[in-house]
């Protein structure tokens, strides 16, 4: 590795010799000299340009004369100032320098990174340097973006341990006191609060998926094995049943168990489908559950009756925090049809929708094999 890197250094000076050879005082208005973008110049040993390239005027906006007016350090940033004279005095005593990335000053108070080969030519040392604000603009962005995920890594971490132990915690003492208690007003603030405990605690699931989604390229499944599918479809429909008792929701199911899945995760895309359906149908209305096997795949479709979608709302239904015109009390992120979608993608299916005047069909199906 240093014998490739000090070839390369060995290249590049003789490059720059050769260069400098070519483009003297006495050439200076020859094409390279002309029309390369590079900053191009010879300086005396005090420090100070003799002669300097159009390049300057196009980029720096500086005219010959006003650059050969000052000493390099001049137009040198400060901070970058000591790097800068430690460079020129390796040069005064012979060495070459390669890649020395400093601020220059523009005519109108800005800065330009500029990268800097030097050798010396003589009584000079010829200099070219190119500029390279672009690259150290995209090296800054790149260290931003790092810190963001290093943040949101941070942020999943206090979502995962910080805030599930002590809500855990509220939710085990909540019970202690409800069974020890026979007072009904403590009985009923033992049940908002574990009803409260258990939405933040889905929130924090929707979160906790929704950045392993995005953030990790997919949502993370557990070892697939072969689970009854229906005892999962009977216990979502019950517990939706049961938070929304006005809500009628029929069921017809013509498959064969078992499946070859996630069951945790295939428990999780069934009630987030139930809820969507009894939260946005039409109120009263019923909700319909079918599931069934139609050409070597599992197919379940969640229906409820109500408006249409609109259709600037249906590009958006799968997006996380898409929520479209909800009502006051509908409470949620707007996470649980994304989440829906890539743990149906994960298991190699799919999650479509249709709504019409007939109803909204979700409809999911995964390969049985």
């Amino acid at each position: 590795m240093i014998m490739t890197m000090q070839k390369a250094g060995d290249r590049l000076r003789t490059q720059l010799q050769g260069i400098a050879g070519q483009v003297t005082h006495k050439d200076s208005g020859s094409r390279t000299w002309s029309v390369t973008p590079d900053l191009l110049g010879f300086v005396d040993r005090e420090g100070n340009f003799s002669d300097t390239n159009p390049a300057w005027r196009r980029l720096l906006g500086y005219s010959t004369q006003e650059v050969q007016a000052h000493r390099f350090s001049h137009f040198l940033h400060p901070d970058d100032l000591p790097a800068a004279e430690r460079a020129f005095e390796r040069l005064q005593r012979g060495m070459h320098v390669l890649n020395l990335v400093n601020r220059y000053r523009c005519k109108d108070g800005s800065y330009h990174w500029i990268s800097w080969n030097a050798v010396p030519e003589g009584d000079h040392i010829f200099c070219s340097g190119r500029c390279v604000s672009d690259e150290k603009a995209n090296e800054a962005a790149l260290r931003t973006r790092e810190e963001e995920a290093k943040l949101r890594e941070q942020f999943i971490a206090v979502l995962g341990h910080d805030v599930r132990n002590p809500l855990a915690a509220i939710n085990a003492a909540s019970r202690v006191i409800g069974r020890s208690s026979t007072d009904a007003q403590i009985s009923e603030m033992v049940t908002s609060i574990q009803g409260s405990t258990g939405r933040i605690a889905r929130l924090i699931d929707d979160v906790m998926d929704f950045a392993s989604a995005r953030l990790g390229g997919g949502l993370n499944l557990n070892e697939h094995a072969d689970h009854d599918v229906k005892p999962i479809l009977e216990h979502a429909v019950r517990e939706i049943g049961l938070a929304h008792p006005e809500t009628e929701i029929i069921t017809e199911y013509d498959f064969c168990d078992p499946i070859y899945c996630d069951s945790g995760r295939i428990s999780q895309l069934i009630s987030n489908l139930l809820a969507n359906a009894v939260t946005h149908g039409e109120p009263g209305a019923p909700v319909t559950v079918s599931a069934q096997d139609r050409d070597g795949s599992f197919y379940l479709w969640v229906t409820n009756l109500g408006a249409p979608i609109p259709p600037e709302v249906r590009k958006m239904l799968f997006e996380p925090f898409a929520r479209g015109n909800v009502r006051q009390s509908q409470q949620g992120l707007g996470l649980g049809l994304f989440i829906a979608r890539e743990i149906a993608r994960a298991h190699g299916g799919d999650l479509t929708m249709r709504s019409d005047a007939d109803g909204t069909v979700f409809t999911f199906n995964m390969p049985r094999d």
